[in-house]
């Protein structure tokens, strides 16, 4: 390599690795979103959602919120679905 093209390399890897949280948390997040999809029928009118059913799909939504690192969304855990 050239001193330009070892430097275009460098920027390269660290822009990656100062991506890897984003990258950590889309990959959660499609996680979540999954496990909310398989619930929405429960929140249609006609259906009454219980309390426990209420606060599972609450943390499902909560679940992102103050993850900025790696190592803190490898280390979050999903909530329990009731009755589970």
């Amino acid at each position: 390599f050239t001193a330009a093209e070892e430097t275009a390399r460098d920027n390269e890897e660290t822009a990656w690795a100062n991506a890897a949280p984003a990258r950590a948390i889309a990959n959660l997040r499609q996680q979540r979103n999954r496990l909310l999809a398989e619930t929405d029928w429960m929140a249609n009118s006609d259906v009454t959602m219980s309390d426990d059913w209420k606060t599972y799909r609450q943390a499902l939504r909560d679940i992102t919120s103050g993850l900025d690192t790696v190592a803190k969304v490898n280390e979050k855990e999903f909530p329990t679905k009731p009755g589970a």
